[in-house]
């Protein structure tokens, strides 16, 4: 089994990313081979600044370290330091049809009403994220409900790359249900939309690197309701923001939600909110030291990124090559 995963270096991973996808690639490392990348060039289908990508590549590099990636187990490396992907990605643009993208509905959602202004590289993105997955021939990747869509694409590709060129060289990558349950966290001041950077309230969610003060300041001020915690997960149906709190809290402590129920049914938040803010705090506070560190050594950073890109670039080539001989540019 080898698992492949990447994440776009954005900056600022909040509690959102830690417990929705993060935490379980640290547990996919004792069930699987990984390799997790950098999806640095999937960040220029959007306006980029040059000056900040780089430094959100190590920033992240060091965010998913302190949270436990662990090079010695994984290979992780940045995705533009690994030719392999553009180049497959290029090849595979000539089986993807445009109909299939045409279908995606991230695609529909990021372009908006302003389709013709959008990059191309925003439309192909899928093309690309099937190179990252087949180049390394991999057999499941980890994916959340709106990445599914995905994954299915990557697997028609294959399929038709495969069928078109009468060889047996991709392998249709599975979605990995491994790795534990991950958490959809919610903003703290909307239940009903997902904790994310782009929100413009900082209120709305928890960054790694916030201080133990702000990080419990922060959820005593999410939004809640009046009624008191029912002691069924069923009751929480609409009441999406005490959804939201029961499930970071049944997350950050490794509970059921119906576990956390039976602890505190009854009570309200006032009861609630504080002990939410002390096992997040209990969670999130060596992660932040250890990612000072890493900060602190950008020469130790650059050198897991490039030790993993190193393994990278070996475990792709062959993959390239015979796709590469199978449309007929190499003998």
């Amino acid at each position: 089994m080898r698992v492949v995963s990447g994440i776009q270096p954005t900056g600022d991973l909040h509690l959102g990313n830690l417990l929705g996808a993060i935490l379980r690639w640290v547990r996919m490392q004792d069930e699987a081979e990984c390799l997790f990348f950098l999806a640095d060039l999937h960040a220029l289908t959007v306006d980029v600044d040059p000056a900040i990508l780089r430094g959100n590549v190590r920033e992240m590099a060091a965010a998913l370290i302190a949270s436990g990636i662990d090079p010695a187990k994984s290979t992780l490396f940045a995705q533009s330091a690994v030719p392999a992907h553009p180049e497959l990605a290029w090849i595979l643009q000539g089986t993807a049809r445009m109909g299939w993208l045409n279908r995606m509905t991230q695609w529909k959602d990021k372009a908006g009403k302003n389709r013709e202004g959008a990059s191309v590289g925003l439309f192909t993105y899928p093309v690309l994220q099937a190179a990252d997955v087949l180049v390394y021939k991999a057999t499941h990747v980890p994916v959340g409900e709106d990445q599914k869509q995905h994954i299915e694409l990557a697997r028609d590709i294959a399929v038709k790359f495969n069928n078109d060129f009468d060889v047996e060289l991709f392998v249709a990558p599975e979605p990995y249900i491994g790795g534990g349950t991950a958490a959809r966290v919610m903003s703290l001041r909307d239940g009903a939309s997902k904790m994310s950077k782009s929100d413009p309230s900082e209120a709305s969610r928890i960054h790694l690197t916030d201080s133990d003060d702000v990080i419990a300041q922060k959820l005593r001020k999410a939004k809640t309701d009046p009624e008191p915690l029912p002691d069924d997960p069923e009751l929480l149906a609409g009441r999406p923001e005490a959804r939201n709190l029961v499930g970071i809290m049944a997350a950050v402590t490794g509970e059921s939600p119906a576990a956390v129920l039976q602890r505190f049914s009854g009570q309200g938040f006032g009861a609630f909110k504080p002990a939410l803010a002390d096992a997040t705090i209990a969670l999130l506070a060596p992660l932040r030291e250890r990612l000072i560190e890493l900060r602190n050594d950008p020469a130790m950073l650059d050198g897991i990124l490039a030790a993993g890109a190193e393994k990278a670039v070996e475990l792709a080539a062959p993959t390239l090559h015979e796709a590469y001989r199978a449309v007929g540019l190499r003998s």
